[in-house]
Formats: structure tokens, sequence, C-alpha cells
């Protein structure tokens, strides 16, 4: 497994790098930040998959099957879909770990896909178990379907700012660097994607971490983009710090 850190600040990072079985059980790569209200620990399941724990609470984002069997995962107090894309929203993946205190929570474009699931608008912000949550637009600028159609029109899909103690962390969802992401403020860790076509090239993700500069950055969704191609253009960049997961 791949590892780098590329910083010259002191990381707030304890990295910790799982096998890939155990007890018969998939395991997955994980790191440890601390904040000012306890450690959030970030498993990184797959693609657009991950899984944060922060104060005795489990937050999934785009739980899907095809990253992991949810049948074995931790149950969730909170599940966070960024849009309705087979490998960000899987019904059964959620069923698999919701119990009657989750709360689901997806974009416009998951509309009536799971029952009982709160819709996020971009632009909304909400807090559910203590967490604050904000909906910021996804979407393509540049890259479009044959048809000229977006393959992420604006308003379907959310970003989400999630805070945990004194961390705010970014997931971007399926996204370009539009405006909204260019603007966001004060992000301490930041996952953006980069595959093509459907999201950003590494030049993109390099001029939006450019334009926010969250402390830690994380490519993920890159698909078959070679994430070295990020670390080369970011290097010498201060104050940003690029970690490389299995993330593709």
């Amino acid at each position: 497994m791949r590892k780098r850190a590329f910083t010259s600040l002191a990381s707030i990072l304890l990295i910790l790098v799982t096998g890939c079985e155990a007890n018969g059980q998939a395991t997955f790569q994980q790191d440890v930040i601390p904040t000012a209200a306890g450690e959030l620990t970030i498993t990184f399941v797959g693609h657009g998959t991950l899984m944060f724990r922060f104060d005795g609470k489990v937050i999934h984002v785009d739980p899907v099957g095809r990253e992991a069997d949810y049948s074995t995962m931790p149950d969730a107090d909170l599940v966070l879909v960024t849009h309705e894309h087979g490998d960000h929203l899987d019904p059964d993946a959620i069923a698999a770990i919701r119990t009657e205190e989750t709360v689901v929570i997806y974009s416009r474009s998951c509309e009536g896909r799971v029952d009982g699931a709160i819709v996020m608008e971009n632009g909304e912000t909400r807090t559910e178990h203590g967490i604050g949550i904000e909906a910021i637009p996804a979407y393509n600028l540049v890259h479009m379907r044959p048809t000229g159609q977006p393959y992420h029109p604006k308003g379907n899909g959310n970003g989400y700012v999630i805070t945990f103690g004194d961390k705010r962390v970014f997931v971007a969802g399926d996204t370009e660097n539009a405006p909204e992401m260019m603007a966001l403020e004060d992000i301490d860790i930041a996952f953006l994607p980069m595959n093509l076509p459907y999201t950003m090239t590494p030049e993109m993700v390099a001029e939006a971490a450019r334009a926010f500069r969250p402390k830690i950055l994380y490519p993920y969704h890159f698909g078959r983009t070679d994430p070295d191609e990020l670390v080369k253009l970011l290097e010498g960049v201060e104050g940003i710090e690029v970690r490389i997961r299995e993330m593709s």
C-alpha cells in the first residue's frame, strides 16, 4: 500500500494501515486525527466510500456494496449520500447498517430511493447527532455526455462539509472545481474526486486546493488517474499535505 506525506508542517495524523483480511473479514486503511473533542477515525473503504467514527458515533458516506460487505460493517448513526449514481447510492447497503436511530441524508437526485431519508438541498445546513453538516453544490462545468448534458448537473448532487469538534472535513462527491467549492473556508481535510471524464483532472484538483487550502488533501474516487500527478502539481505548496490512500 502506498502512503505519502508532503508538508513542512508537523503532521496532525496518526496513520494506521491495516491488512487486507482479518479473521476472514475485510479491513481497511484508517487515519486517526485528533480534534478538540476527541479522536476522529477515518476509514477508507474504497472509491467514493468512507466511514468516520467520532464521539461514539458512526458516519457512513456513500456506502455501497461493491466496496464492502455492509452486513459486517458498524451500524450507522448518520448516513450521507452525495448523489444518485450506483457507485454512491445503494439502498441495500444503507438498509444493512440502518437502525431506528439512523439519520439518512441525501441529495435531491436521490429523492424517493430510501424511505424516511432527508433531502438536503444545495446550500442547506443542519445538525444531526451533534454533528454539523453543510451541503455544497457538486456538479460539472466542463465534462459532458455526448448529448451535451453534464455528467452531474447542477442542483442534483451534494458535497458535504462535516464538522467534527474543531475540524471541518469536506467530502466533495462527484464534482468539478465549481465556484462554491473554490470559495470554501477553514477546511481542515478535503476529499476531492479525480477521475475522467466524470469529475476533475489533477490540474482542477490542484487549482481547487490552492483556492481553499485544505490542510490535508486526499484525492479519492480517482479511478485510473495517477494520484502522483496531483502530488507533482502541489509539490512545494506550503500548508497542504497530500495523502494517498487506496481510493481508486
